[in-house]
């Protein structure tokens, strides 16, 4: 049990602060000198990262396996 603990808290911890980096890159875009971008692109954006964050929470607290596709811009 210990060992799935001490692997658990390693790969949650690499996956956390790659995370993390993530969505630091992406509050990056909010650069309008660089980027162009709508109200609703960014709406659009939140709300998929929200939604596999839902999707992630809920599989800690049922187990289950309920994941999105890759975000795409419709």
């Amino acid at each position: 049990m210990q060992d799935k603990h001490k692997k658990f808290t390693s790969l949650a911890e690499a996956r956390v602060n790659k995370l993390i980096k993530s969505i630091k890159l992406i509050g990056n875009l909010a650069n309008k000198a660089s980027y162009a971008y709508t109200d609703a692109e960014v709406k659009q954006m939140f709300r998929a990262i929200q939604e596999e964050l839902d999707a992630a929470r809920r599989k800690f607290a049922s187990d289950g396996k309920n994941g999105g596709d890759e975000f795409r811009f419709k």
